[in-house]
């Protein structure tokens, strides 16, 4: 009976275990990347400018468990129209910090307001959000109107709250819940991954460093955190306010985005019907790398000519 006690013990200790036990961040590995990196209010963040050193600026949010270098080839678009694109990593990916606490919208929009006033952004933005990432740019965007020139969101997150018992169970229950997602997260993100790799992608091996992810100490117990708090948000609200606040909206969708379907496009033509929006033609939830061209081209006639 002990050794089936001790045998249970260590099962339910190892995720933790291994977690604990894997590398963090620290400032030489930040080092060893492209970029910068600025000490705010919740921890250090990784950024990186690309692009013109004057021009209207366009800041981008990245999605779930994807960094910042999710946008390499788009803000190279942006940059040949002349924008000075803003890319940078949320607390518990890429090269930034892995804080604790609830990664809701308030612990987003505090990262990206921190890092607008270190980089001195004193002009309005367009600002761009991919899936998660849109979460979090569409309650910024709410909580500041005034510093947005307009909203573009990539495979949009926040129509509906992610779906499934385990899902809901993983998300509604502490402890039990954080030993589910430990033990189970890791083969379901690599999964993801390879099922994808026969796919174009505009940023060079994407892949293989969207997996690597999963060395990092942090990395998953924010995607937890994530899970449970800005992917729980209700953005109705947020998205119905933007016509009265003047900000334009733009909505583009995969055709054939598994994670995302194009159902949540009617969710958004219910709450904001002044929004435009796109679908492109055979893309999953990857098309901002992997369709890449395609959305700079459904975004030409709106960005390619945007004044200074």
């Amino acid at each position: 009976m002990i050794w089936l006690l001790v045998l249970l013990a260590i099962v339910a200790a190892a995720p933790f275990v291994i977690e604990v036990l894997r590398p963090k961040v620290t400032d030489e590995t930040r080092a060893q990347g492209e970029g910068q990196s600025a000490t705010l209010s919740q921890g250090v963040t990784h950024y990186e400018w690309i692009g013109p050193l004057r021009g209207p600026v366009a800041v981008c949010v990245h999605g779930l468990t994807t960094p910042s270098f999710v946008w390499t080839g788009l803000a190279h678009g942006l940059a040949a129209w002349g924008y000075r694109v803003l890319i940078y990593d949320l607390y518990g990916r890429g090269l930034s910090d892995r804080p604790g606490g609830r990664q809701n919208r308030a612990f987003f929009i505090t990262q990206l307001n921190d890092l607008l006033d270190h980089e001195e952004v004193k002009t309005d933005i367009t600002l761009f959000g991919y899936s998660m990432g849109s979460a979090v740019a569409t309650a910024y965007a709410a909580a500041h109107p005034d510093r947005i020139r307009r909203l573009i969101l990539l495979a949009p997150a926040g129509m509906q709250r992610p779906q499934g018992i385990l899902v809901r169970f993983i998300r509604e229950v502490p402890l039990v819940g954080d030993w589910l997602f430990l033990t189970l997260f890791s083969n379901q993100h690599r999964r993801a991954v390879d099922a994808e790799r026969d796919l174009p992608a505009s940023v060079p091996d994407i892949y293989d460093r969207t997996a690597a992810e999963l060395k990092w100490r942090g990395f998953a117990p924010a995607v937890l955190s994530s899970l449970r708090g800005m992917l729980s948000e209700d953005l109705e609200a947020d998205h119905r306010g933007f016509r009265a606040q003047d900000v334009p909206v733009v909505a583009i969708w995969g055709e054939a985005d598994a994670l995302i379907p194009l159902s949540a496009m009617g969710r958004l033509t219910e709450w904001s019907r002044h929004a435009r929006q796109e679908v492109i033609p055979d893309a999953g939830h990857g098309l901002l790398y992997t369709h890449t061209d395609e959305i700079l081209a459904a975004l030409r006639s709106t960005l390619a000519d945007d004044p200074d």
